[in-house]
């Protein structure tokens, strides 16, 4: 039997954005996400093989804050992520640092030498997306009680 980590299909996520010539910058160039297609009031991205799309709402404010208590951090909720291979996380938060970007929770290892071990980060987008990038050794293991 295949396992559902084996099997995922990309999935589809919308968010609001004040800006999206800052949109472009911070998904495009930041995170270097390509760009595919957009209208005058949205551009989708190849959120790392998930398609993202940034819809204009010009209006957009950081409204309010909600946070829980996950292993002595306040995470945002709500937010989005992914997760990738520990090799590639490491990657990607090395050149989030030398990017500057100001980390809720800067990048560390959770819950370690217990079974869901995982490094994490959490940052906002320009428009207060809160954004989790989870990594793991064993992909297997994402499940893991």
């Amino acid at each position: 039997m295949t396992s559902t980590i084996e099997t995922l299909s990309p999935f589809h996520l919308a968010v609001q954005v004040h800006d999206l010539a800052v949109a472009r910058e911070f998904y495009g160039g930041v995170l270097r996400c390509p760009e595919g297609r957009s209208a005058r009031t949205w551009v989708d991205f190849d959120f790392f093989g998930h398609q993202f799309v940034c819809h204009l709402n010009e209006s957009k404010s950081i409204n309010s804050v909600h946070v829980n208590e996950v292993d002595g951090h306040g995470v945002p909720v709500p937010h989005f992520g992914i997760v990738l291979d520990m090799t590639r996380w490491e990657t990607v938060a090395n050149r989030l640092k030398e990017e500057g970007i100001e980390f809720v929770i800067a990048p560390y290892i959770r819950f370690a030498g217990e079974p869901g071990e995982q490094g994490t980060m959490f940052f906002y987008d320009p428009s207060g997306n809160a954004i989790e990038i989870k990594g793991f050794s064993d992909m297997g293991r994402l499940f893991a009680k």
